[in-house]
């Protein structure tokens, strides 16, 4: 099977003038449709410049990226946006939900921007669509104040599945959240993936990379570990413990 992300000795150095910063050093893997991929490391180890590679945010001062078998050197900026919009979901640690609109209406927006014209009961119907798959289709007409942490994060990765991505890329995604509910939304990422749904996480908690079936080790720009998970978290079971701990404390209260 062919990999949907590839990496060839990718380096990015940033020159900021006297001082030139190399932040990601000759990184190679490959990422197979399916798995479910932490990222970890410390503060200035390279995984949000990794991230922001993998995302088409920023190019690589050397070295080749295929994204599902495009090289992406050989794109200019709109079909690079184009690509982005097709073939990747985004998840953010703050949510990036717009205020003023319904959770619907923010699970729309990534349609508005692709190359296809869809009519307007399609993209309603899609959004609704993933709604329901995360589990807030009761929830649609409502606004991001409305909504709690959690709620709000799922409406932004029902909002990244819309265009059917490739990979979905989630930068701290339980970031935001106390434990309880980052566990929830740890159960709707292995859910999707499940689906056969590709993802990518940065995250800087152990924990949570052990909800992921791979992790990937950053240090100084270079990749130093990357191993199966072998001891995987399940959501759900870690969510049913956790109600009978709050239960079992209830009652000797």
């Amino acid at each position: 099977m062919p990999a949907v992300v590839k990496l060839e000795d990718i380096h990015r150095i940033y020159d900021s003038g006297e001082v030139k910063v190399h932040a990601v050093r000759g990184v190679t893997l490959e990422l197979h449709k399916g798995e479910f991929m932490a990222v970890m490391g410390a503060s200035g180890s390279g995984k949000s410049t990794l991230m922001n590679t993998l995302g088409c945010l920023d190019r690589p001062t050397s070295g080749r990226y295929l994204l599902d078998g495009v090289d992406i050197a050989g794109l200019d900026r709109n079909e690079l946006a184009d690509l982005r919009n097709e073939k990747l979901g985004f998840v953010f640690q703050g949510f990036n939900l717009l205020s003023r609109t319904t959770a619907l209406e923010n699970v729309e927006l990534p349609m508005l921007y692709g190359r296809r014209r869809i009519s307007h009961h399609d993209m309603q119907e899609r959004a609704e669509h993933c709604l329901a798959i995360v589990g807030l289709a009761d929830r649609a007409d409502h606004f991001p104040s409305q909504l709690s942490g959690g709620q709000q994060q799922r409406v932004a990765i029902a909002r990244a599945l819309v265009n059917n991505p490739q990979v979905l890329l989630a930068d701290e995604p339980t970031g935001n959240l106390d434990s309880k509910t980052a566990i929830e939304v740890m159960g709707v990422f292995q859910k999707l993936n499940d689906q056969g749904i590709t993802i990518v996480m940065v995250t800087h908690e152990l924990d949570i990379a052990r909800y992921c079936r791979r992790n990937l080790i950053m240090r100084d720009g270079k990749v130093v570990s990357d191993v199966q998970v072998t001891d995987r978290l399940i959501a759900d079971t870690e969510l049913r413990r956790l109600h009978e701990a709050e239960a079992a404390a209830k009652l000797t209260a």
